[in-house]
């Protein structure tokens, strides 16, 4: 018997998608579904609660910012290979965000400086069909190797966000 190429993972991939309407509540719903979904995969909490911040972060500019035609939805996918975790949310709009650097008086426009701080990486890509953007993070989920979740470091940085917008 001859072995596949390449090898199999050592744990089973765990992988599943929404398509939401491009509506405000759906940010909601999205984080009742990822909370359910790594609920029953057995994820740690820090790296969950952590995930569930930035997929409602990137929930609400897709909901907000992606000027596309009525109709379209906002995908989210959640994917669990090995020891990482990778949460994707994808639009029809074809630009893709930046960083911004909120002003003091600005009430919004700090979710990707959050995504940048907190996960351990993350990126934006065309989608390959031609059509919008993918956005995505990830994290690594075995706790020993865990190293931003909302506590030492990265709460320093999340405190000094949230205080640029006082």
């Amino acid at each position: 018997m001859q072995t596949p190429w390449p090898p199999l993972p050592t744990t089973p991939r765990k992988d599943i998608e929404w398509r939401l309407p491009r509506r405000a509540r759906s940010v909601g719903r999205a984080r009742e579904l990822f909370r359910e979904q790594v609920a029953s995969w057995g994820l740690p909490q820090g790296v969950t609660d952590t995930a569930e911040l930035l997929l409602s972060e990137l929930m609400t500019n897709a909901y907000r910012h992606a000027k596309v035609p009525a109709g379209r939805e906002i995908w989210a996918r959640c994917t669990v290979a090995e020891d990482r975790i990778r949460v994707t949310v994808t639009d029809a709009n074809d630009t893709l965000p930046t960083p911004g650097t909120a002003s003091l008086e600005d009430e919004s426009g700090r979710g990707l400086a959050l995504v940048a701080a907190l996960a351990d990486d993350w990126g934006t890509e065309r989608r390959q069909c031609g059509i919008g953007k993918e956005v995505w993070f990830e994290f690594v989920t075995t706790p020993s190797n865990h190293r931003k979740q909302i506590t030492g470091e990265s709460c320093l940085q999340v405190t000094q966000l949230r205080l640029l917008g006082d």
